[in-house]
């Protein structure tokens, strides 16, 4: 008699594969990522961001008269108290080196304290919260940036919708309209993605009762790691990495990939804990920032013509697909934004669920407090 092999045991660190709590914002599956009921590229193709963060955070889609009043209101709340705009840009001149999602995380925090509702965890008063730290956070990330390059901060325009307005805070220049578009999009691609672990950190600070601003803050720590936000910024380092080394003919793309699985380098953009057959957001990504490369010419469309490369050794020596990061990578480069910048960018757009999140865990809240499996040693004493 034969005995059935033992099933193969199921890797769940990370929480691999758990389901740890019930949402109605978000769905990710194998086929689609869908907002309250809106799939993606829905959203990308006839959306804008303003439209899809009053989605997310109100929880309808809006009508004409609702959107402007989220418009007139979020572009209102753009400005940031003047302590914190030096606070940010002295931390800024004094620690050139330190990663501008730690300054963020800095600015938000010190937002806190100028708000007067911090403690105050009602439907009500988180929602203008939300739509304060969705105003000033490009407020922030453009203070820093500006002070990085030796220039004073602008102020926000409130003539310019979230995106183009993101992009002028951050370079002082106004956008094209195909600039501001792509960058609207990319941040309705990045605006939510369930139980992801920014998100989940979020809420378990969220239910401890804790306030917003502290669960913000955890969830940009979160999502300052190379192995979720960070990963746009290190896609476009590879890149620039295989630009440097097969400059002049000296190497192949295909070389430096076959010495890269070689070396068992972990090469970012690629692979995703949930999608296994391809992220539905890399392809939407990719075709706005190949329009603009095509428009500006070969020294951009260069970038796209490589990543193409890569992307075809990937899927074809390894079976794995590119995420929305990679795309990312190039479509900011191309459009000028520092490398360093991208991940801050992700969260302008990522607040709308942190805070849709926070909020939802707030309503109906019991503390998030997992167990864990003991592997330590076995009991001893102390005197003997």
């Amino acid at each position: 008699m034969t005995t059935a092999a033992a099933p193969k045991p199921v890797d769940t660190r990370g929480l691999a594969g758990q389901t740890v709590g019930d949402t109605s914002i978000c769905a990710v599956t194998q086929t689609q990522l869908i907002y309250r009921g809106y799939e993606i590229a829905d959203l990308a193709e006839h959306a804008s961001f303003e439209e899809v963060a009053f989605l997310l955070l109100i929880g309808h889609k809006p009508g004409a008269a609702e959107l402007d009043a989220f418009r007139k209101d979020v572009s209102a709340m753009r400005q940031v108290p003047a302590s914190v705009r030096d606070a940010v840009v002295r931390i800024a001149k004094e620690t050139p080196g330190a990663h501008p999602m730690s300054i963020l995380r800095s600015g938000v925090s010190m937002l806190s304290h100028h708000d007067p509702e911090c403690e105050d965890n009602s439907p009500a008063a988180e929602l203008r919260k939300a739509k304060r730290l969705l105003a000033q956070i490009p407020t922030l990330i453009g203070i820093c940036q500006r002070t990085l390059d030796g220039k004073p901060p602008v102020d926000p325009d409130p003539t310019l919708g979230h995106a183009a307005n993101l992009m002028w805070c951050m370079s002082g220049r106004k956008p094209s309209e195909l600039e501001a578009r792509i960058m609207d999009v990319s941040l309705v691609l990045y605006a939510e993605h369930d139980f992801n672990a920014s998100t989940f950190t979020c809420r378990c600070i969220a239910s401890t009762e804790s306030d917003m601003h502290s669960a913000v803050c955890g969830g940009i720590g979160a999502l300052k790691g190379p192995l979720h936000g960070g990963a746009n910024e290190m896609a476009m380092e590879m890149l620039k990495d295989i630009d440097r080394d097969c400059a002049g003919g000296a190497m192949t793309v295909d070389a430096w990939m076959q010495r890269a699985f070689a070396e068992k380098r972990k090469l970012m953009g690629f692979g995703h804990r949930v999608y296994k057959n391809g992220d539905h957001r890399a392809g939407i990504l990719r075709s706005w920032g190949l329009k603009l490369a095509e428009q500006l010419g070969p020294t951009a469309k260069k970038w796209f013509d490589m990543g193409d490369q890569v992307q075809a050794i990937m899927l074809r020596d390894k079976t794995i697909h590119p995420n929305v990061d990679f795309p990312c990578g190039m479509t900011y480069f191309i459009m000028g934004i520092p490398v360093p910048q991208y991940t801050p960018i992700f969260v302008a757009a990522r607040i709308t669920g942190w805070c849709a999140h926070i909020m939802e865990q707030h309503a109906n809240n019991r503390i998030i407090r997992p167990l864990a499996e003991y592997k330590g040693p076995a009991l001893q004493h102390w005197n003997g």
